[in-house]
């Protein structure tokens, strides 16, 4: 997260908004933010409500991170429609933001 706050202007300059979004609490988020102090804005999907229908949740109940959230990068237009997704299987993946910045432009943004 922490990198991507530091590419803000970047993403900014495209006219794109970065939001993070966590399976987390609220009050965790918040008591995190205390300490890692982010800029972009945090939503807390504690209900697990929109991280499983864009597939960013682990369902298996097989799975050692069953309904944990995966780690996992979406770029949404103005409209509301996905446009690029990166999810990855393991939530300690971290996706460099110039790969997200590249998709952004590639989509013509």
């Amino acid at each position: 997260m922490l990198g991507f706050d530091a590419a803000l202007p970047q993403f900014e300059a495209l006219g794109a908004q970065v939001v993070g979004v966590s399976a987390d609490h609220a009050a965790t988020l918040t008591a995190w933010q205390k300490t890692n102090p982010v800029k972009h804005m945090l939503l807390s999907d504690f209900r697990r409500q929109m991280l499983p229908s864009y597939g960013a949740m682990e369902t298996n109940e097989q799975s050692p991170i069953f309904r944990y959230a995966k780690r996992a990068y979406f770029i949404i237009d103005k409209n509301g429609v996905l446009r690029w997704q990166n999810i990855k299987p393991n939530p300690l993946d971290l996706l460099d933001p110039d790969e997200v910045l590249k998709a952004l432009k590639d989509l013509g943004a």
